[in-house]
């Protein structure tokens, strides 16, 4: 290779470098204090990135296959290759088919799953050899549990509200890790597909302490979430489905879409792409 060519590589070298500096420094001076989280259009399922005001990274479930991926590149910059915590809220198919793809593109430092168990669940199985090789560059695997407290920085927390014991032999949606993200006085309840029993056990632990700006409506608008009592202690300002469009359940259900109607909550449906909220820990947008 001749001298000047070597040069020129060398010189667009540091140009890039130097470009991703830049961008980096306007993305981080861009977020200014605030908090925000995009329930990603990955079809029917469940993917949710939070991105706190200090830069700290979450991603919450990853749907059922590589769409995880691209909706990922519209909220990170091309250069990030780090996510902080990933979660796993329940082995189901399209909550964490897409997370082993995730695992491998990105490095990942923790790993938070529920202990419920799908032993025959090839997705599961998958889960869990991908969390073995994040363990061996370093990253750390925990099981979910009432109490735990992740702090994302400048007062931005991620709790988690249930399990409250271990849960291996639970149906898997009832071992739903179902967390609440506070920051300021906006907070996001995040229950994955936890069914009305759960809910409603926790309105018997939290009461009002569940109220929350932002509901994910749970298991994408079924009927078997959503209970009207639970609805009625989150008290949402808004309620997102996440989930496909003409999925062959028929989600979200008549009577949950009615029900966010009666209680005056404005819905957002990841059907019609992916929904962004931006707090400033006072209030609540869309984006």
């Amino acid at each position: 290779m001749q001298k000047s060519t070597k040069v020129l590589l060398l010189v667009l070298a540091i140009l890039v470098l130097i470009n991703a500096v830049i961008w980096y420094a306007v993305i981080r001076n861009q977020r200014d204090g605030t908090l925000t989280v995009s329930f990603l259009n990955i079809g029917q399922g469940d993917a949710t990135f939070i991105e706190s005001p200090s830069g700290v990274q979450v991603l919450i479930d990853g749907g059922k296959g590589r769409a995880v991926l691209r909706e990922l590149s519209g909220v990170m910059p091309w250069f990030d290759r780090s996510i902080d915590v990933v979660i796993g809220t329940h082995p189901d198919q399209d909550h964490i088919g897409g997370l082993p793809d995730v695992l491998a593109r990105y490095r990942v430092s923790t790993v938070l799953r529920s202990s419920v168990l799908d032993e025959e669940g090839s997705d599961f199985a998958a889960f869990n050899e991908a969390i073995a090789k994040e363990k061996e560059s370093g990253g750390v695997e925990m099981i979910a549990e009432r109490g735990q407290v992740f702090d994302l920085g400048d007062g931005a927390t991620l709790t988690i509200l249930f399990p409250d014991r271990d849960v291996p032999g639970l149906e898997t949606n009832t071992g739903s890790v179902v967390a609440r993200l506070k920051y300021g006085n906006t907070s996001f309840m995040l229950t994955g597909d936890s069914p009305q029993s759960i809910e409603e056990y926790l309105v018997r632990l939290d009461g009002e302490a569940l109220h929350s700006s932002v509901l994910k409506a749970g298991h994408h608008g079924s009927r078997t979430s959503s209970s009207p009592l639970f609805v009625g202690f989150v008290d949402p300002e808004y309620a997102v489905f996440s989930r496909g469009c003409d999925n062959s359940y028929g989600h979200p259900h008549e009577e949950v879409v009615e029900l966010f109607k009666r209680f005056e909550v404005q819905t957002r449906d990841t059907c019609d792409g992916r929904v962004t909220f931006v707090s400033d820990g006072q209030s609540v947008r869309t984006r």
